[in-house]
Parts: C-alpha cells; sequence; structure tokens
C-alpha cells in the first residue's frame, strides 16, 4: 500500500461535471492490485486556468473533457504534456469523434478514453491503473538512471535535475539576460526550448 498523496488534475468546462468526478474519486476507494491511492483533487473549469496552475505545481494524473470551448482536450493536453511529460494523461467525452480521440492518443499519449456518462467504479479503476502504471515507470526511470551513473553516463547533478523538475515542473528552465540576471517569463507565455 502507499502512503504518499496523487495529485489529480481535473479539467472540464461543465461545473456539475467537475462536482461528479470529485464527488466519484473522493468517496470510491482508488486501487490497483495491492496498491491503494490517496488523492489531492484540483479541478478547474478553464483548461486555460489549469495550465497557469500546471506551471506552478506538479500533478500525478490529469483528466480533461475533450470539447471544451477555446482549447479542446487534445490542444490542453499537448500544452500540458510539454509541461509534465511524466504525469498519466486521462481524456473524458460525451462524443464519439473518432478522428479526434485517434489523435489525442497518438500525439498526446492519452492512456485512456473515458465516455460520457461514465460506470464511477471503471472510471476510479482507469485512474488507479494509470497511476500505477506511472508509478512503476518512474521506478523504471529511476533505476536506469542509477545503472547510468555507475557506468558513469549520467552525472548526480543530472539525476537530482530529473528529480527537481519531476517535483517542480520547469525549476530547471531559467532564461539568462546578457548580463547574467535572471528573466521572469509570465508562465501562460513560457515555451518549451527545442530539444
Amino acid at each position: 500500500m502507499s502512503d504518499a498523496t496523487h495529485r489529480i488534475l481535473l479539467v472540464d468546462d461543465d461545473i456539475n461535471v467537475l462536482k461528479a468526478l470529485r464527488r466519484v474519486l473522493s468517496l470510491t476507494p482508488c486501487v490497483a492490485g495491492n496498491q491503494r491511492f490517496k488523492l489531492a483533487i484540483e479541478a478547474y473549469d478553464s483548461p486555460h486556468a489549469a495550465l497557469a496552475m500546471a506551471h506552478e505545481r506538479s500533478y500525478d494524473l490529469v483528466l480533461s473533457d475533450y470539447r471544451m470551448p477555446g482549447m479542446d482536450g487534445t490542444e490542453f493536453l499537448t500544452a500540458f504534456r510539454a509541461l509534465q511529460p511524466h504525469a498519466a494523461r486521462l481524456i473524458l467525452s460525451g462524443y464519439a469523434d473518432l478522428n479526434g480521440l485517434i489523435k489525442a492518443i497518438n500525439e498526446v499519449g492519452i492512456q485512456r478514453f473515458i465516455a460520457k456518462p461514465w460506470n464511477d467504479y471503471e472510471l476510479v479503476s482507469a485512474v488507479a491503473h494509470a497511476l500505477a502504471l506511472r508509478d512503476v515507470t518512474l521506478e523504471n526511470e529511476r533505476l536506469a538512471d542509477l545503472a547510468r551513473l555507475a557506468s558513469g553516463h549520467i552525472t548526480p547533478q543530472e539525476i537530482e535535475l530529473k528529480r527537481l523538475e519531476l517535483e517542480e515542473p520547469g525549476i530547471t528552465h531559467v532564461e539568462w539576460d546578457t548580463d547574467g540576471s535572471v528573466l521572469l517569463i509570465d508562465p501562460l507565455q513560457y515555451k518549451e526550448p527545442p530539444l
């Protein structure tokens, strides 16, 4: 059993859907195998507000509606993924837009599509399994980094930078002015530097 609390981000333009999702995820035990997940749930009815918060706080999982005014779920999850690539991504939709969902799977790497109206236990199970997969993936990456450290392919500083970036997205991305001072960037205007 895990003692860590997993932070969940819910994004839907319908306040009633957000209330229902929060209620289901708060009241139903979130279990995958022998892991029980404690959830800290945050909900936003604006994808722009959710992205602004994603600049400040890390999330373990994001569940987004597919159809929202101003920014659809695929656009939102693409921007979110650039900020927090290790967060599990799920999409929720009441529409049978197959082309859009295929695009979301291929471009954004969503782990699961959940149809509206949802079955409560299937929803909680999808969240639990996505969190379990994320935890295993992160542990595998940690172990691989330790092997790379032992073989001299990575430094302890690089491992620490990865850890810091996972906990505080964007903390390792610093913009410097020509005089050596740090430039402060509006989080909504931030663009991930090219690799």
